[in-house]
């Protein structure tokens, strides 16, 4: 056979394997599935925002219109200067900053079971885990006695006790400080700091993203707490967010958009906290051990 016609012949091309094609396909499978999937997911949220800018007619209206065709504030001025919910808000956060104290203990309490040796360690510690399977219904009652016997009921500081130290906090602090090099601790002992200093300027700032865990973790314990607050406080100006928005639901039956801008005021803050220690975050349950 000549050369001309060697070069002339046509190559065959094999057709690509079925296995090939797949995997080749397969990132824009998983991806679509993905986007299906959070587009599910954040419709009700998108709707509830959407519905609280909506005046109540259009939020009744039916079939309902996806878009609002008049955006109006009205709902959240009407919360905040006529249903009180200016006081709710007042009351969360400062629950909320009580319960941000419960941070510097759980670190205190990690710490000392990560980098310390005492006598009982162990079993103190397991004691701790232990409280993790106890529901919090069962210790209500107590607690509400010890309160009412020091006269914290009815208070916001009564509200956020309980809250102040948890279990978890100080079993997630303590696995994240034990990868804290003990050369570091060490060596500024040897240079002459006290244990307060080294805590302060060296342990904590080296637990940066599991204090962002934790911050991320109590600000949402704080700021969704009902059950608790309802049964220690029957003063009604010392209500948060959550007791408010269940007594609103009762009052307000037939105004979906101010139910949804009351969903709105709660749910947005929890959210941008997420959003804006999202990566501290990974990072910190990644380091700590917990998958």
């Amino acid at each position: 056979m000549s050369t001309t016609e060697t070069m002339t012949r046509p190559v065959s091309v094999s057709p690509l394997h079925p296995a090939r094609r797949l995997r080749r396909r397969r990132p824009w499978i998983v991806g679509t599935v993905l986007s299906l999937g959070a587009v599910a997911t954040a419709f009700p949220f998108a709707w509830m925002i959407v519905s609280a800018v909506k005046p109540r007619r259009e939020s009744m209206a039916y079939p309902p219109h996806v878009l609002p065709q008049h955006v109006t504030l009205e709902y959240f001025v009407q919360l905040m200067r006529q249903l009180d919910f200016g006081r709710y808000l007042v009351n969360t956060l400062a629950v909320v900053a009580i319960s941000m104290v419960g941070l510097v203990l759980m670190a205190m309490a990690g710490y000392g079971f990560a980098k310390f040796t005492f006598r009982g360690k162990e079993p103190i510690f397991f004691l701790v885990l232990t409280t993790m399977m106890i529901p919090v219904q069962v210790t209500m009652i107590p607690t509400y006695l010890i309160l009412n016997a020091v006269g914290l009921t009815n208070t916001l500081l009564g509200i956020a006790m309980p809250t102040l130290v948890s279990a978890f906090g100080v079993f997630m602090f303590r696995q994240f400080m034990t990868t804290i090099p003990t050369e570091v601790i060490e060596a500024a002992r040897i240079d002459g700091a006290g244990e307060a200093r080294i805590f302060g300027q060296i342990v904590l700032p080296m637990s940066r993203p599991i204090l962002a865990v934790q911050v991320v973790l109590t600000f949402i314990s704080g700021w969704n707490s009902f059950l608790w607050p309802l049964v220690i406080a029957s003063d009604q100006n010392l209500y948060t967010l959550s007791v408010g928005i269940a007594l609103l639901n009762q009052q307000v039956a037939t105004n979906p958009s101010l139910q949804m801008a009351a969903a709105a005021l709660m749910v947005v803050p929890v959210l941008v906290v997420f959003v804006v220690f999202q990566r501290h975050i990974v990072q910190g349950f990644a380091l700590s051990g917990l998958k």
